[in-house]
């Protein structure tokens, strides 16, 4: 059997990994591929407290029977999921320098090669019906699928969530990153979703809302313990494309980027100054 859940963390020791992921998501999208650094720094402190805090993992055994699960159906996130499987122990943080490059397992989106990864994802629209099936298959442990806002425009979204309440899945929890962006700009000009509480709440869902940024927040949302049956929870965590670079913050061309090396010097400089502000 998997190891014991993991300890709560003091807020500093969360805020200081989420300081490292950011720098990781700069260093990644400096390779020669780029990589999608908006939606990224957005989902810092919900992946953040999600493998730290929240979730039944254990780094050394990532197939454990009683693990919990986790989907990014936003597959292209991916880069913020593979600087926290690092900071986690999955694997050695060395290895974000592979990022992009030929032969690495590291790569756009996330494949089952890399410890921690459970599904391949990033054909949006597919996560959440994913969680239904791991959900379905142990009501004993608790299932999460991070979603993007924009691809809440899928219609197999819904599906997927009118057989989440249909069943029962009372162990599943959705997150949504809404940041209110996608790549051709905000959600709400191209298929608007709002009132997205209401949405979810129609289609039988509890729903919470919380920033997505504040771990106090995203820990009321997230850590009550939840198995068995019941109406599964879709948390709708407010957040800022591109969080923690003022330049890129709440801008559509933050979507994907391919970092020069002066622009990720500059990047990390800003990055570590904050850094050495929140620890001082």
């Amino acid at each position: 059997m998997g190891g014991p859940a993991p300890t709560r963390s003091p807020a500093a020791d969360l805020a200081s990994v989420a300081h490292r992921v950011r720098e990781h998501i700069v260093e990644m999208c400096a390779g020669p591929e780029g990589g999608h650094l908006g939606g990224s720094m957005s989902l810092v402190e919900i992946l953040t407290l999600l493998y730290f805090e929240v979730m039944r993992v254990d780094p050394r055994r990532p197939a454990a029977m009683d693990r919990d699960i986790f989907i990014l159906s936003k597959g292209h996130g991916a880069i913020c999921l593979y600087a926290v499987l690092a900071e986690r122990g999955f694997f050695p943080v060395e290895e974000l320098a592979e990022y992009s490059r030929p032969g690495s397992r590291l790569m756009g989106h996330p494949v089952r090669a890399v410890p921690g990864v459970e599904m391949p994802t990033g054909s949006l629209g597919h996560g959440l019906a994913l969680a239904n099936g791991f959900a379905v298959a142990d009501p004993g442990r608790r299932c999460f699928a991070v979603l993007g806002d924009g691809e809440l425009q899928e219609g197999s979204v819904w599906e997927a969530a009118m057989a989440s309440a249909a069943l029962g899945l009372g162990n599943l929890t959705a997150v949504v990153d809404r940041n209110s962006l996608q790549i051709t700009g905000p959600t709400e000009e191209a298929i608007g979703l709002e009132p997205l509480a209401d949405r979810w709440r129609s289609f039988g869902w509890t729903v919470r809302e919380a920033d997505g940024h504040d771990f106090g927040a995203l820990r009321e949302a997230l850590v009550p313990e939840r198995t068995g049956s019941g109406p599964p929870v879709a948390v709708i965590a407010r957040t800022v494309k591109g969080r923690g670079l003022p330049s890129l913050e709440a801008k559509t061309r933050s979507h994907y980027a391919k970092l020069s090396g002066r622009q990720a010097d500059r990047s990390l400089a800003v990055l570590r100054a904050r850094r050495k502000r929140a620890t001082s």
